[in-house]
């Protein structure tokens, strides 16, 4: 059994290696508008459905993470309401627009939306509202799998057809990297860890960037550090008022 674990491991560290390798040229551009939106004292947004969601959570309240940052989320689209409900209702048009009139979305903000798959009428229409409001969109999903498979929106399109931005994680066809011996199945999805590494190596380079410039940007630190719960606190009144669910 510890064969596979250490074969998960590879698989993950091959995809992290060949993306920061190939995909350079986007993860900087990615960092860029990330870093010109903070410098503006504007907001980034994550956005995601189903296991995705995970990935919008991380940025939001994060220690070590920015506060400019708010996540998008729906709990009709998240799994605790309902797994099977979540994945039909993501596929449903007209949910994404409501779902973002929750959130002061602007010009000048980037929104980055998640979606493995990319063929889902909820994260296609998300970036297209969020640019019609003037928003710079990033799409963080698998080429491998979107390409492999037909749009379920009405504009015939996926999301990374429509985003100003694309991410690509580096994931396989179904997203399980890691074949079951003796079984038609595999295990080991690799969207989440990589999209996890790729949204906090962002909105880090990002940060550092604008250090290296002079500008600083409020970062969070644990508040189970000893003694920080009062720079915590203070941090949650500043930011309150932008970022809704603090």
């Amino acid at each position: 059994m510890g064969s596979l674990r250490t074969r998960y491991r590879t698989t993950i560290v091959d995809i992290l290696d060949r993306l920061l390798d190939q995909n350079s040229t986007e993860l900087d551009q990615a960092r860029d508008t990330i870093a010109a939106a903070l410098a503006a004292d504007r907001m980034i947004y994550v956005a995601g459905s189903g296991h995705s969601h995970l990935i919008a959570e991380e940025v939001f309240y994060r220690a070590g993470g920015i506060a400019a940052a708010q996540a998008i989320l729906d709990p009709d689209l998240m799994l605790h309401l309902g797994a099977e409900r979540s994945t039909l209702l993501e596929r449903e048009s007209g949910r994404a627009e409501q779902v973002l009139a929750r959130y002061p979305v602007a010009p000048g903000d980037v929104v980055i939306v998640v979606s493995n798959s990319g063929r889902n009428a909820y994260p296609i229409e998300l970036a297209l509202a969020a640019k019609a409001k003037g928003a710079t969109t990033i799409a963080l999903t698998s080429l491998a799998h979107a390409r492999e498979t037909t749009p379920r929106h009405m504009s015939g399109k996926r999301l990374f057809e429509v985003t100003d931005i694309v991410i690509d994680n580096g994931g396989v066809y179904g997203d399980a990297s890691l074949p079951i011996p003796g079984r038609d199945i595999a295990m080991g999805p690799t969207s989440t860890i990589i999209g996890v590494f790729l949204i906090n190596a962002l909105l880090a380079d990002a940060v550092a960037d604008l250090a290296a410039r002079g500008q600083t940007v409020d970062v969070y630190r644990s508040a189970n550090m000893q003694g920080a719960e009062g720079e915590a606190e203070a941090m949650i009144a500043k930011w309150r008022p932008r970022v809704p669910g603090l």
